[in-house]
């Protein structure tokens, strides 16, 4: 069964529909082309793009600003035509690797990363690519200059700054809420849960019926593995792309300082059940079409 075309998905223009797109293609690098250095053919990358229902001109336009955005590399391999992920996306590929596939939930005890920093006024470039770094890594705003998150980013966070040459702006501080005010409350001010419930939602109504239409055919099926088809790797791309936005715009922040049946627990628990169902499947047949 063919997947129903990304590009007829309702409410999106022009421009969402071509970050969709370029965000697929990444998500079809980080899962299937590392183990091969890095590289797909562009007659395999235009094959797994139709099982999304995206047609061929509209890959080669995402693969171009791909690689205008150095994400991607144009390199022939045993005379096929092809691109490569660039040493810099594999960096970021692998930092996100943790954070997209990993269930951790932080606890009040593991404590808080705050990340203290000052940028001159002649290099204001850095401190907005440094206030956009410490976004993605899931950072919230206590003041300016002064940022939080829980304490088990600091590994992710210290690599990132060095890596993008900003360690030499901000100091890393481990440090405990010791009084004053409600960090329950506290955190709806450093975070906007309301927008995160409203992307969890989005992600539910997207991916759970799927998720149900996969567990009912096992069911029927005796409880046997999904077949390797182009229905299973459209739906496990499509699930993947949409999660790993989610584990960026929310730092896995401690329960307790949640609301009561935070929404966030079931959206994992859909895609995790999801990556168990298809993932295995969606690699074989991907494995198929790779070897042509």
């Amino acid at each position: 069964m063919t997947a129903v075309a990304e590009t007829n998905e309702p409410g999106g223009d022009v421009a969402a529909r071509s970050a969709r797109l370029r965000h697929l293609i990444v998500t079809i690098y980080g899962l299937y082309a590392r183990s091969g250095g890095g590289w797909l053919s562009v007659a395999a990358l235009i094959r797994l793009l139709a099982d999304l229902g995206v047609d061929e001109p509209a890959v080669r336009s995402a693969i171009s600003r791909l690689k205008r955005r150095g994400m991607l590399e144009a390199r022939r391999q045993d005379g096929a035509a092809g691109y490569q992920l660039s040493a810099g996306a594999l960096d970021i590929l692998r930092e996100g690797d943790a954070r997209i596939f990993r269930r951790h939930r932080a606890t009040l005890a593991d404590g808080w990363l705050l990340a203290v920093f000052s940028v001159p006024e002649s290099q204001r470039d850095r401190r907005h690519v440094l206030r956009s770094e410490l976004t993605r890594l899931g950072f919230g705003m206590v003041a300016p200059g002064v940022w939080i998150v829980p304490a088990h980013r600091r590994d992710a966070t210290a690599e990132t700054l060095r890596r993008l040459g900003l360690d030499a702006y901000a100091d890393l501080f481990h440090a405990d809420h010791l009084a004053f005010g409600d960090p329950a409350e506290k955190i709806r001010r450093w975070w906007d849960l309301d927008e995160l419930d409203r992307q969890y939602q989005a992600f539910i109504q997207a991916h759970e019926p799927v998720l149900r239409r996969w567990e009912q055919g096992r069911s029927e099926e005796d409880g046997g593995p999904a077949r390797a088809t182009d229905e299973a790797f459209a739906d496990y791309v499509r699930a993947v792309t949409d999660w790993r936005r989610l584990p960026y715009l929310d730092p896995g922040l401690p329960v307790e300082l949640l609301p009561a049946d935070w929404i966030g627990v079931r959206a994992a628990e859909d895609f995790f059940a999801l990556r168990a169902l298809l993932e295995e499947p969606a690699r074989a047949y991907v494995q198929r079409v790779i070897r042509g």
